[in-house]
């Protein structure tokens, strides 16, 4: 990393809210590049996967754009990555949307919400934090998050689970895991707490890593 903002790279895989989130990102300190190659991976320090959409066709474009391995690899070399509504629930092995396999970096799968009153999930919510992660520093228990959804994560291991929200019965709604981090609300539409997230996750990419070529990551 050079200079005093981290580069994130927001894959641009057909995602709906490319804007919104890369203007977020800026606005909280962030130097953003739009990569929808692996080449504009180069010179990163974080990634971001944003999401809205259906699990199938975005895998079929990360496969296109020929990111696909290159995000698992970067996962898998430890460097910080965030996943936004459907890119956090492609991190899970499969999704019962449309019976899609996903990326399979973190045990579990994406379920339909139980119990909804109303599908899709849309709308401000509270989020429930499960235990404290410097992802949701300053946040406080029961802060309204902006949601746009009917399907979230079950992990296999409960111990990466940060927050759950309650539309129906209770689903994952934040997850932690090393340099790994998913969101099941939309930060970028969240007003004050949003952008407060945004910046936690810039301040853990700082000392997290430095970057790299884009063929480490191929």
């Amino acid at each position: 990393m050079t200079g005093s903002k981290p580069r994130i790279a927001v894959l641009d895989y057909g995602a709906a809210n490319m804007v919104s989130i890369s203007r977020a990102l800026a606005a909280v300190g962030a130097d953003v590049v739009v990569a929808d190659e692996p080449s504009a991976l180069a010179d990163s320090d974080a990634i971001v996967v944003p999401g809205v959409g259906a699990a199938k066709p975005a895998m079929n474009h990360l496969r296109e754009r020929d990111l696909l391995q290159p995000l698992k690899a970067w996962v898998g070399a430890g460097r910080p990555c965030l996943g936004i509504c459907l890119g956090l629930q492609l991190f899970f092995d499969a999704s019962d949307e449309g019976d899609a396999d996903a990326l399979g970096i973190m045990a579990g799968r994406t379920v339909g919400l139980v119990d909804a009153p109303t599908l899709p999930h849309i709308g401000w919510n509270s989020v429930e934090i499960v235990r404290p992660h410097p992802l949701l520093e300053g946040i406080p228990d029961g802060t309204y998050f902006y949601f746009v959804h009917s399907f979230a994560p079950a992990p296999a291991d409960e111990g990466v689970v940060v927050a759950r929200t309650t539309h129906g019965k209770p689903f994952v709604s934040a997850v932690a895991k090393d340099s790994l981090y998913g969101l099941q609300f939309h930060p970028e539409k969240s007003s004050r707490a949003g952008l407060q997230v945004l910046s936690n996750f810039l301040r853990l990419v700082k000392p997290a890593t430095c970057r790299t070529s884009a063929t480490e990551v191929a």
